[in-house]
């Protein structure tokens, strides 16, 4: 493990106690999953975790760790299911404006998911689906990853995997400014909690195994969000990149607000019901 574990580390600019903190997450991780997948041919492993998290490099890591016992394993984010810009646009006039923005429950193609993981279990090769942050879009089929199925292993990252819907009670109260400004009657809101009672509560009955990485609270992830646009902003102006896509502290503050009721529901009532629970630290080291 040392040697790729080191090359990861440098590739991907991560702080040198990553190996340490890979050392105790994924290991262990790897090892619980590769005893389920022996009893569970195509193994759902869902993993949640707020943004900025960590959960996207960890299962990464795992995700070698479990091939590196033998397994075939595939790994897709909840990111790659987003509608494609023009059908966000469409929901954005027909609906509520803030569903231009990618991310909530409700903009995500659900059946495209449900058939991904069908496909995943069964022979020959699937096309992965790939979206681009960049573009705000998703990628030309052309250009999505191929997989030769199947699975036996199928790692299912994003930031509310897994996640249930809330009580209509908690909906009536704004939660934040962005809530009392933009969506005071609730539309979009509820819009986002339907979504999670409905189709997306297909796709997340898929997931045999939930995982949770617990943030300490709402204010740490907003934060490490902080962080993380910060040092993007910083690799892009050193390598003489265009920075103009970055956002300031402000923006993010904006941004994460959109995010800030269905991951503090999360910390709320995911931990009580998830298979693994890892709590993490203000500097993401697992508690």
């Amino acid at each position: 493990m040392s040697d790729w574990l080191e090359r990861f580390v440098a590739a991907e600019s991560l702080p040198p106690d990553f190996s340490n903190v890979a050392r105790a997450i994924c290991a262990p991780l790897a090892g619980q999953v590769a005893a389920r997948a022996a009893a569970t041919p195509g193994l759902v492993v869902g993993v949640c975790g707020a943004q900025a998290s960590g959960k996207s490099t960890l299962t990464a890591v795992t995700r070698r760790l479990l091939e590196d016992r033998g397994l075939k394993v595939a790994l897709f984010s909840l990111d790659d299911l987003y509608l494609t810009h023009d059908e966000r646009q469409a929901l954005a006039r027909d609906v509520h404006p803030l569903l231009a923005t990618r991310g909530v429950p409700g903009t995500h193609d659900v059946a495209l998911g449900l058939a991904l993981i069908e496909a995943l279990k069964r022979p020959g090769e699937i096309a992965l689906p790939a979206f681009d942050k960049a573009r705000d879009d998703r990628r030309p089929r052309a250009d999505w990853p191929r997989f030769e199925g199947p699975a036996e292993v199928i790692l299912f990252e994003g930031w509310c995997v897994g996640a249930r819907p809330q009580g209509a009670e908690a909906l009536a109260e704004p939660l934040n400014d962005l809530e009392r400004t933009r969506d005071p009657d609730g539309t979009w809101r509820g819009f986002a909690n339907a979504a999670l009672a409905g189709p997306y509560r297909d796709l997340f009955s898929r997931i045999d195994l939930q995982v949770l990485l617990r943030a300490p609270g709402f204010e740490v992830v907003l934060e490490w969000r902080r962080e993380q646009e910060r040092k993007l902003r910083a690799r892009l102006a050193r390598e003489g990149a265009d920075t103009s896509r970055t956002m300031s502290d402000a923006q993010v503050t904006d941004f994460i607000a959109h995010y800030e009721r269905l991951t503090r529901w999360i910390l709320e009532e995911m931990p009580g019901r998830a298979d693994l629970v890892i709590g993490l630290d203000a500097a993401r080291r697992p508690i």
